[in-house]
């Protein structure tokens, strides 16, 4: 045919996709695009999976292997039957923790984990590019076959590429929210899939009418047919193997996981798509037949089986059915282009940039959704790029089907992380990322490197380690695929199941098993992490991810997070739920990981409340009292140490904050508890004088003391952190409060060379507890104290002022400042301050005085920290009336 003929139904093709495209988003925008909100067109999305391996592998694959092209479409039948059991369960989960793309997905269950998302995005990388330069091989060569050999060929598969690009940037990247649907994008593949399907049953139609003519064929076609039936005898090894990867790339595959989970919009959809894409899936294996009997009976010796979809019609002259074969044939590319583009897109900007892109955005007021969106589209040219080139080059050493069968191998590495994922509760990140590099590992080592020529000789060794003489070598040796696939699918279940057992998963671990594991029995809303953040400081990271736009409507809007007009400008902590859907919002745009870790950056906190450690360590009060009558014995107290331990062992148990907490309280009972003990022994032996027992007694009875006030400090933390911490406000001259407590510190200052500056301060008056801002301000003193710095310039400066109307008491220390290592959670139990750094008191000052601020109606904040000293802040609202006496 004329290449210009070719070039013009093939244009005017893609116009008619663009313009699908176009019209559907128009109509999406209005509200109009109902039609896409059905099982039919969801069905028709799946039907993406038929690639131009498909359409032209397929009959590539009968004629060189008989019935194994079966093998492709029996694995994604079976999922597809059984949707209740798995598919079902992952798009419950995947919508409810707003995923965007399966690294996303596996990151999410995996303690949201940035190991695991690259580790994905990389192993997707590797498998799919490969996969994109197949459908540019099989345009250029599908081109050729219709124009005859021409230098016009190779510049197809290179606007094909660039076509793509244009259409997947125009359509697949006009929103930074990746988990919203793309109607135009979703439109095109549908009508797509409908092409591609009513062109390989045409060529079918036309192969048997070609098959029932000519009495004098009959043996040639009876060998045809029996060859295309052909069953190879290697036990079903490779047919086992085969219907496993389909099985697995149905859902693991990056556009699979994105039409059949990201672009759902109603689960009872996988109704229909369970019989009706198996029926798609079976019309496409009934025409694979005819035309490869076909071709083999009437095309010369020597033609491509990989282009007997096209080269059949030609060689009788139906010109117009092979031009309809041609346009199917780059329906199935172009479709499988625009899908796996566009979700290796969102993973590559997600899960490799967006984390440096937030790190960038530390120091700057500039926000970089917009720089999302640009990685985005520089990722589709870069991909299309790399396929290209790889068409380029490799272009005619491998049949469809063998380039296809690795990429299936490489993503099927996702599987076993997949599955359990929603099986498996003790399933953990380093189980995951341990199976998934392993696995990866031996997938390039006996498959893609080999494919490239590299590593072969480490791909025979590998072989001649592992197989006997006979499977490594020579005619009865083991199928290069089988080998490759299986052996690294076993590595990753393996190393997965053993490293899972043999670690523990941390707490977020824990809280995303329970989600993703009980996603379709757990009733209520699911659990929180309890963690607390500066509402303004979690409102300028939003901002600079989302825009100000999304950004003020999701903290001030009436149905956002923030419920009031002035949310985003207030100061003060805001609630775990509020973390959460602020965290929600913004994984839609960088996924979870990326969302997870730039949350952590502004919020602070830990998964439980200090009940249950109460609870366990109500006998060692009860013990203490006891010692301090002298009533105790060392078999009591030995009874009580053995609690203890037991209470340790329990804890341990918990989830990582858990485990913490009780090692602190622990850390902080060891030293009374062991000298009250050793006291109580050396008195019970009854050898000692009057004065020495009188001096143990007063020893145990200080000990005694020091126990009872942290256990004190525990339960005012635990009364204030349950709102039943009474609080007798009034209003309340601060200055005075600050200067009595100024007065309190005044000898601790002396005795360590330090000099307290109470600067001039205004009468302000706020509403306030006299006694517990009292209690605030000296632990902030004394903290300032210990912290003061070295040498001459040990000063401690206490002041107030109004600003924004709030009562503003500072105090401010020339010290080293605070760890960048303890920042985060130095306002949590145990989470930093004074005991970490100087080993004196019980680190939960600063927890309870946050607390008390917070029942107070103000905050407490650390306003700045460095070389040069810190500065914590109090802030209460100004009161309207005058105090009372």
């Amino acid at each position: 045919m004329i290449p210009g003929e070719v070039l013009a139904v093939a244009g005017s093709y893609v116009a008619l996709l663009f313009f699908i495209a176009f019209a559907t988003d128009a109509l999406a925008a209005k509200g109009r695009a109902r039609f896409l909100a059905s099982p039919l067109i969801y069905t028709l999305s799946l039907a993406v999976y038929c690639t131009s391996w498909t359409f032209y592998g397929a009959v590539g694959t009968a004629v060189r292997s008989g019935l194994e092209f079966v093998t492709i479409y029996i694995g994604p039948t079976l999922v597809l039957m059984a949707w209740w059991l798995f598919l079902r369960k992952l798009i419950v989960v995947a919508r409810a923790q707003r995923i965007t793309s399966i690294a996303d997905f596996l990151s999410a269950r995996y303690g949201k984990s940035r190991a695991v998302s690259v580790l994905v995005t990389l192993i997707a990388l590797a498998s799919i590019t490969p996969y994109i330069a197949l459908q540019l091989i099989a345009v250029s060569r599908s081109f050729e076959a219709m124009v005859g050999e021409s230098a016009l060929a190779h510049d197809v598969a290179f606007w094909t590429a660039a076509l793509m690009a244009f259409f997947v940037i125009v359509f697949g990247t006009r929103r930074l929210n990746a988990d919203e649907s793309q109607p135009g994008i979703v439109a095109a593949i549908a009508f797509e899939s409908v092409v591609k399907l009513a062109a390989l049953l045409a060529v079918a139609t036309f192969a048997f009418v070609v098959l029932r003519g000519g009495d004098g064929e009959t043996q040639a076609v009876r060998d045809a047919l029996s060859r295309v039936g052909a069953l190879r005898d290697d036990g079903g090894a490779r047919w086992i193997v085969l219907t496993t990867l389909s099985a697995a790339a149905i859902v693991c595959l990056p556009r699979q996981f994105q039409v059949a989970v990201v672009e759902n919009r109603n689960v009872e959809h996988l109704a229909v798509a369970s019989w009706l894409f198996p029926l798609y899936l079976f019309l496409i294996t009934v025409a694979v037949l005819p035309i490869a009997a076909a071709g083999l009976t009437v095309l010369p010796a020597g033609t491509e089986p990989d282009l007997f979809v096209i080269s059949l019609p030609l060689s009788a002259g139906a010109d117009g059915l092979a031009l309809f074969a041609f346009i199917g044939g780059l329906s199935a590319a172009t479709s499988m282009v625009i899908v796996a583009c566009s979700a290796l897109a969102v993973m590559i900007s997600n899960h490799l940039v967006a984390p440096f892109l937030a790190e960038r955005a530390e120091s700057s007021t500039k926000g970089f959704s917009q720089a999302i969106l640009r990685t985005r589209r520089v990722a589709i040219v870069v991909l299309l790029a790399l396929g290209y080139l790889y068409a380029s080059a490799r272009g005619g050493e491998y049949s469809l089907a063998s380039i296809g069968l690795i990429a299936f191998a490489g993503v099927a590495q996702f599987a076993p992380a997949l599955v359990a994922a929603l099986f498996w509760r003790k399933a953990n990140r380093r189980g995951a990322t341990a199976g998934l590099a392993a696995g990866a590992l031996v997938w390039l080592a006996t498959l893609l490197l080999p494919s490239f020529g590299v590593g072969v000789g480490v791909l025979n060794a590998i072989r001649a380690l592992l197989l006997p003489p006979e499977l490594a070598v020579g005619p009865n040796a083991i199928d290069p695929l089988v080998f490759g696939a299986s052996l690294s699918l076993v590595v990753n279940i393996v190393v997965f199941v053993a490293t899972s057992l043999g670690t523990a998963g941390g707490a977020m671990d824990q809280l995303q098993a329970t989600l993703f594991v009980d996603a379709l029995t757990r009733g209520g809303p699911p659990p929180l992490l309890r963690r607390s953040a500066n509402r303004r400081d979690l409102f300028r990271l939003t901002q600079r991810v989302l825009g100000p736009v999304r950004a003020h409507a999701l903290f001030a809007g009436p149905e956002g997070p923030g419920g009031d007009a002035g949310g985003a400008r207030r100061e003060g902590p805001v609630d775990s739920a509020f973390v959460a859907a602020v965290e929600a919002e913004i994984a839609k745009a960088v996924g979870t990981s990326s969302a997870h870790a730039l949350i952590a950056r502004v919020a602070t906190g830990e998964p439980l409340t200090v009940d249950t450690a109460i609870a366990l360590l109500s006998e060692t009060q009860e013990a203490i009292r006891a010692a301090r009558t002298l009533g105790v014995r060392s078999v009591e107290l030995e009874h009580t140490a053995a609690e203890l331990r037991s209470a340790n062992t329990q804890l341990t148990n918990l989830l990582a904050e858990k485990d913490e907490f009780l090692s602190r309280v622990s850390h902080e009972m060891r030293t009374p508890v062991t000298a009250v003990r050793a006291f109580a022994e050396l008195l019970a032996e009854g050898d000692l004088d009057t004065q020495q027992s009188k001096r143990f007694v007063q020893i145990i009875s200080a000990e005694a003391e020091r126990l009872t006030r942290l256990l004190d400090n525990i339960l005012d933390l635990a009364r204030l952190e349950a709102g039943v911490s009474v609080m007798a406000k009034r209003p309340l001259a601060v200055a005075p409060v600050m200067a009595a407590a100024a007065d309190a510190m005044a000898g601790l200052a002396v005795r360590q060379g330090v000099e307290l500056k109470l600067a001039d301060a205004p009468d302000l008056i706020a509403e306030a507890d006299d006694d517990r801002l009292k209690q605030v301000l000296i632990n902030l003193i004394a903290n300032a104290i210990r912290f003061a710095g070295e040498g001459d310039e040990r000063v401690v400066t206490l002041s107030v002022c109004a600003e924004e109307g709030n009562a503003v008491l500072r105090v401010s220390d020339r010290g080293p400042g605070v760890d960048e290592a303890i920042r985060q959670r130095l306002f949590t139990k145990f989470g930093g301050g004074a005991s970490q750094q100087t080993g004196k008191g019980a680190g939960l000052g600063l927890a309870i005085s946050r607390q008390i601020m917070t029942a107070l109606g103000g905050s407490l904040v650390l306003e700045s920290t460095g070389p040069d000293g810190s500065v914590f802040a109090v802030r209460l609202p100004l009161a309207q009336t005058s105090p009372r006496a």
